[in-house]
């Protein structure tokens, strides 16, 4: 059983990295903003959590698992919230090209503050 799982883990890391250096690889070749949010997030993500599942089956010792899982769901809960905010950001300070969109929900938002804002001042 203990090589059984040594194989997984070995597998799940491989996995992990070959996702991460995916992530990294579009980061440098993904041409605009939105794309490379996308590329940032997902698989760096998804790689990140089979390495963390592959040192746990790795170690199988009970408190070190604790802890990969708390940094998994950190990991899980910080990452696509910082990849919104910053793809939001990109998006108000106009490095989105807004016409390559198939939905732009965000543009009648802020003309609706826009018109909000005017009527409150």
């Amino acid at each position: 059983m203990t090589t059984v799982l040594d194989v997984l883990a070995a597998i799940c890391l491989l996995a992990g990295s070959a996702l991460a250096f995916a992530a990294g690889l579009g980061l440098l070749r993904f041409p605009d903003l939105l794309a490379r949010s996308h590329a940032a997030t997902k698989p760096q993500v998804l790689g990140l959590l089979l390495m963390l599942l592959g040192v746990a089956l790795r170690l199988r010792w009970g408190p070190a698992i604790w802890m990969l899982v708390l940094v998994a769901l950190f990991q899980m809960v910080t990452a696509p919230v910082a990849a919104h905010m910053v793809t939001r950001a990109g998006y108000r300070t106009g490095k989105v090209d807004s016409r390559a969109l198939v939905v732009d929900e965000l543009t009648d938002d802020l003309h609706a503050a826009a018109e909000e804002q005017d009527l409150t001042d």
